[in-house]
């Protein structure tokens, strides 16, 4: 099929109830547009689009009769089986770790849209936010709220919760990033 991009394509052709009616129509024998429209219920220019939309993916074939055009099944382009048709090359492939997975399940557009509730998803959340602060600077609570808003509206939880993780300390009202040991010097 090719990339992705291609094989989309294709999908999409096949994602419209009344295209799969009309190849499976087709598949009984070569029908003109006007007959098709009749059997389907639908105008003939709407059996026209679909009949571009199959014709793009090569999925009919139409050919001239008089007044009419008269479609067929492309067998061909039907035979190969779904595994193949994902048979493309993965250059674009993105792995994704747990944590990206985790991130991209709660974060839109830089903006946190909901809390996980299980905590080991929790502490990749906050240690995203977290991100946002310097090691080498304090902020005042106004700072940190002005800094969490951007990412949701409850600011006081999420302080809360990074300070209770660890992340954040809070002497009075004064917060500063703590530096997380790494990987290495842990072990």
């Amino acid at each position: 099929m090719g990339t992705p991009e291609q094989t989309a394509a294709f999908f999409k052709a096949l994602g419209h109830p009344s295209r799969l009616l009309i190849l499976a129509l087709l598949k009984q024998k070569s029908r003109h547009g006007e007959e098709l429209a009749t059997l389907l219920n639908l105008s003939p220019a709407t059996v026209s689009h679909h009949m571009g939309l199959l014709a793009e993916q090569n999925l009919v074939t139409a050919q001239k009769d008089q007044y009419y055009q008269v479609y067929s099944l492309n067998t061909r382009t039907l035979e190969p089986s779904i595994m193949e048709l994902l048979n493309f090359k993965t250059e674009k492939t993105q792995t994704y770790s747990e944590r990206d997975k985790v991130l991209h399940a709660f974060f839109k557009d830089g903006r946190l849209i909901k809390f996980p509730s299980q905590n080991k998803k929790q502490r990749i959340v906050l240690e995203k936010l977290v991100e946002a602060f310097d090691f080498e600077r304090t902020y005042t609570e106004l700072e940190v709220n002005r800094v969490l808003i951007e990412f949701n509206e409850d600011v006081a939880t999420l302080r809360r919760m990074m300070i209770t993780e660890g992340l954040m300390t809070r002497d009075n009202s004064i917060y500063q990033r703590v530096r997380l040991p790494s990987a290495a010097e842990k072990a």
